[in-house]
């Protein structure tokens, strides 16, 4: 099938829809060219996740590039996922659990394991592994996609996180993450390994968050725009790695502390003060030969880290139902405590 006007009930799960390209179609990326004819039955975040995972062929072959130019006349197949289960399904995923009673648990997140299902990660997810362990005893105020969940952390960013196990402590923590520690009942805080040394050992960064260009990453954007969101992040130098060595790039271990709790927001904000986190895919790209200037064993274990440094090293809360403040901290993992033992080398 082909054509803008033919999708309708074409969009068949599991099925296949075909089109061409028409004229107007030359020189437009294809994720652009593709969702406007499958919208409103996918969106374009949706349309990007299919041409990543292969599932759609341009001239009969899989592209995973969804900023691919069109020609004019190129046929376009999209292979339509079959149905994905309406809830998660538990997973035996081992948790490493500093802490659980009857209202929550606590897990040190280890990177790479995201936190709730979503496009292109329905399987393999925190909320999987909390599902398995907890039974059906995971509060369902987040909705059957993230059950339990009152926080996150990005997929490659490690530490502690906290996950309600009755609607009620949903409730509590929900409202003391909305409120972000102003009232005193939640503290929290990340250790980022950074770039280069700020001036100001302690400080400051006070810029909204809205999206980027590409519609995937953040940015910092003007007060006034529609996407605009405040956002605020208090850090503190810890340690100095090079300092006074010109031969060497520098870097700092920085403790990160949220006013607000934006995505990416650590991550935008120290790469927006010229600190991006060391090994950040998506923010610290223009940083990547800084590791030419390093020594041996170092360069090495920098160009093959494979994540952001970034862990959150605290959290601390009003437990829901015995209103005591409970605080838990997870040392840094192997990974990121070899990288920084290594700056200390220098």
């Amino acid at each position: 099938m082909s054509g803008h006007n033919e999708v309708g009930s074409g969009l068949i799960e599991g099925g296949r829809v075909e089109f061409v390209a028409e004229a107007e179609a030359a020189g437009q990326r294809l994720d652009q060219w593709l969702a406007a004819r499958l919208a409103p039955d996918l969106s374009r975040s949706r349309v990007q996740a299919l041409i990543r995972q292969g599932a759609v062929l341009v001239g009969g072959v899989a592209t995973g590039e969804p900023k691919r130019k069109l020609a004019v006349g190129e046929r376009v197949e999209v292979a339509m996922p079959e149905p994905e289960p309406a809830a998660p399904l538990g997973e035996a995923i081992p948790l490493d659990i500093l802490y659980e009673d009857d209202e929550l648990v606590v897990v040190n997140k280890p990177a790479g394991l995201v936190v709730h299902p979503g496009a292109g990660n329905w399987t393999g997810t925190l909320v999987n592994a909390l599902i398995h362990h907890c039974g059906d005893s995971l509060s369902g105020i987040g909705g059957v996609k993230r059950p339990g969940i009152v926080h996150r952390l990005d997929k490659d960013t490690s530490g502690v996180l906290v996950a309600a196990k009755t609607d009620r402590a949903h409730k509590a923590l929900s409202e003391a993450f909305a409120d972000h520690g102003r009232s005193g009942n939640l503290e929290r805080a990340y250790v980022a390994l950074v770039w280069g040394i700020p001036q100001r050992l302690a400080g400051t960064v006070d810029a909204p968050l809205g999206r980027a260009a590409d519609r995937v990453r953040r940015a910092v954007v003007p007060e006034g725009r529609d996407d605009a969101r405040h956002a605020v992040t208090h850090y503190r130098v810890e340690e100095r790695f090079g300092e006074g060595q010109s031969q060497y790039a520098a870097a700092s271990l920085v403790e990160c502390r949220l006013e607000t709790g934006r995505t990416h927001q650590i991550r935008v904000h120290m790469a927006h003060i010229g600190h991006p986190v060391v090994g950040d895919p998506d923010y610290g790209q223009a940083f990547r030969t800084k590791a030419n200037r390093l020594p041996e064993p170092l360069k090495d274990a920098v160009r093959a880290f494979p994540r952001q440094a970034l862990h959150a090293r605290l959290l601390a809360f009003r437990h829901p139902a015995t209103h005591m403040m409970m605080r838990f901290e997870a040392p840094l993992p192997a990974d990121m405590a070899a990288l920084v033992s290594g700056f200390r080398q220098i």
